[in-house]
């Protein structure tokens, strides 16, 4: 029986994904550097392994790729002000789990860029805690994010249920032992999710997989 439940955050909860990747392509851009969808999808959402590699290889020093990094930080943050980000159909996704399921975000955003999100979200009223980048020793697709969560909830691996969009995020819930619901993005549809317990169309399903 599910007791607790872990979601994502972007791409899941709010419509961030798309922000970052606009952000990131435009920053490597105006350094000469041309980044696709695909190697996006490629390096950020199944590797997890970022796009600052690439500048540096292109003969940019370290001083460089940190004015790189900053900017992006700097645009993505300019973008999460655009509106509303909540995906369609999860504000009533999570009003039915309430009080019927523990429920804690768990996402590899920086703490900064998290409080932005939810800043006018309303939604963080739903979990109990959230985990951030900083608050364990690796990201995604490490395990590290859901062996934390699994001790902080108090609950055994088998009474908790990850909720992901990406092959990362499906990876990091399968190497803590977890069952997976992947619930897949603009960007992430297509991707290889062997192994999930789950995939949906979009959030509203989850309740009747659930059940």
């Amino acid at each position: 029986m599910t007791k607790a439940i872990f979601w994502d955050n972007d791409g899941v909860l709010v419509d961030t994904e798309r922000l970052y990747f606009l952000a990131t392509q435009r920053t490597l851009a105006a350094a000469g550097i041309p980044l696709t969808r695909e190697q996006y999808v490629e390096l950020f959402l199944v590797q997890g392994r970022g796009a600052w590699h690439l500048v540096a290889e292109a003969g940019h020093p370290p001083r460089e790729v940190e004015r790189l990094r900053e900017e992006r930080n700097r645009l993505y943050g300019s973008y999460l002000d655009e509106g509303d980000l909540v995906i369609d159909g999860v504000r009533d996704v999570l009003e039915a789990l309430h009080g019927t399921h523990a429920m804690a975000v768990v996402t590899s955003s920086r703490r900064d860029h998290f409080a932005a999100i939810h800043r006018r979200t309303g939604l963080l009223e739903y979990f109990q805690f959230a985990l951030t980048e900083g608050d364990y020793a690796r990201n995604k697709p490490h395990p590290d994010p859901y062996l934390l969560a699994v001790e902080r909830s108090g609950f055994r691996r088998e009474e908790c249920l990850v909720v992901e969009d990406s092959a990362r995020g499906l990876i990091a819930a399968r190497e803590a032992g977890l069952r997976c619901i992947v619930v897949p993005s603009d960007l992430t549809r297509g991707s290889d999710f062997t192994g999930a317990y789950r995939v949906l169309g979009r959030i509203g399903e989850l309740i009747g997989a659930l059940e």
